[in-house]
C-alpha cells in the first residue's frame, strides 16, 4: 500500500473550538486552550505519523476584521491555509451566525479541494431538530462540505473525522521526520504556556498587549532553566501584570513551571521579567521579533 501524507487545515471564526479540536486530533496539547476569543496567533502545526501515513494539521488564528498590524498578520495566517491545504477543515458552533466574517467563508465556499464542515459544542443542544436545522442552513452555505455535528471538548465523533481526514489524503510520502510533533520549537511551547496563563488569570486589554519572548533556554539532561520576559504596551499594564508584591506574577509563574514540567517531562527553573514595549502590536520590527512578519 502506497504511503498517504497531506496538510489538513483547520479554520474558522474565533472561539468556536479549534485549538480543542486540534489537540484532540493530535493526541497531544499543542495549541492553548482558553474561553477568550483570539487565543491562537500563530500557525501551529501538529503531525500525527503512522507507518502507512503523515497527517500535517494547521490550526489557525480565528478569522476577525484586524484593527492593528498584529491581528493583519494573524489574519494572513488564516487566509494562507486556504492556499496550501489537501483537506480543509472548517469548524463553526451552533450558536454562530453565519454572517460572521462571510467574506471569508465565501472564499472557503469556492475552494476545490475536500472541505469537512464541523459543527462543533453539539452537547450545548436540546434535541436532535435544532441539529437538524443547523445542518440544512449550513448545507446551504457549504453545498460540496460533508458535515461532522461534534462536542471536541466531550471527545464526541472526532474518531469518525480522523477517519474520513484519513481516507481522504493523498498518497505522498512524508513531509516531515516521523518523529516530529510539530514544526516548532521548544521555545515557542514555553511561550504558549505562559501566555495562556496571562489570558486564564487577566482581564480585559491585559492579556492581549502582552507577548512571552525566551530569553534563555538551557536544557540539561534533568532539568531546564528558563528566563522568560512579557512585553506589554503600558506602564499600567505592566503594574497589574506583577500585582501588589509581586503576588501575581509569581502565580503566573508557579502555574507555567507546572505545564512546562508536564510537556518536557522534566525540572524547570522559571524565571519571569516584565518589560514595557510601547504600542508593539503596531511595530512591523516588533512583530516580526516575535515572529508575527517572516
Amino acid at each position: 500500500m502506497q504511503h498517504k501524507a497531506g496538510f489538513v487545515n483547520i479554520v474558522g471564526n474565533p472561539n468556536v473550538g479549534k485549538s480543542t479540536l486540534m489537540n484532540r486530533l493530535v493526541g497531544e496539547r499543542i495549541s492553548i486552550i482558553t474561553s477568550k476569543a483570539q487565543t491562537t496567533r500563530h500557525r501551529i502545526m501538529g503531525i500525527v505519523n503512522t507507518d502507512e501515513y503523515q497527517i500535517v494539521f494547521s490550526d489557525t488564528p480565528g478569522v476577525l476584521k484586524p484593527k492593528y498590524k498584529l491581528q493583519e498578520s494573524m489574519l494572513e495566517f488564516s487566509e494562507e491555509a486556504l492556499v496550501d491545504a489537501d483537506i480543509l477543515l472548517y469548524v463553526t458552533d451552533v450558536v454562530e451566525s453565519m454572517e460572521k466574517n462571510r467574506s471569508f467563508l465565501d472564499k472557503v465556499a469556492k475552494m476545490k479541494i475536500p472541505i469537512l464542515l464541523v459543527i462543533n459544542k453539539i452537547d450545548l443542544l436540546k434535541g436532535n431538530d435544532d441539529l437538524v436545522a443547523i445542518i440544512d442552513k449550513w448545507r446551504g452555505v457549504l453545498p460540496s462540505a460533508e458535515v461532522f455535528p461534534m462536542s471536541a471538548k466531550e471527545n464526541f465523533n472526532v474518531g469518525n473525522l480522523m477517519k474520513r481526514i484519513v481516507e481522504l489524503l493523498p498518497e505522498s510520502p512524508p513531509f516531515f521526520g516521523k518523529d516530529d510533533l510539530t514544526d516548532r520549537p521548544a521555545r515557542f511551547f514555553v511561550t504558549e504556556i505562559i501566555r495562556e496563563k496571562l489570558l486564564l488569570d487577566y482581564d480585559k486589554e491585559v492579556p492581549y498587549a502582552s507577548q512571552v519572548m525566551v530569553e534563555l533556554f538551557d536544557e540539561k539532561p534533568e532539568s531546564i532553566h528558563i528566563m522568560a520576559v512579557i512585553y506589554v504596551e503600558r506602564d499600567s499594564q505592566k503594574a497589574i501584570i506583577i500585582g501588589h508584591g509581586g503576588q501575581k506574577l509569581k502565580r503566573v509563574g508557579i502555574e507555567a513551571r507546572k505545564d512546562i514540567e508536564t510537556f518536557f517531562q522534566k525540572h524547570v527553573y522559571l524565571e519571569l521579567y516584565v518589560k514595557v514595549e510601547k504600542d508593539w502590536r503596531n511595530k512591523e520590527n516588533k512583530l516580526r521579533s516575535f515572529g508575527y512578519i517572516e
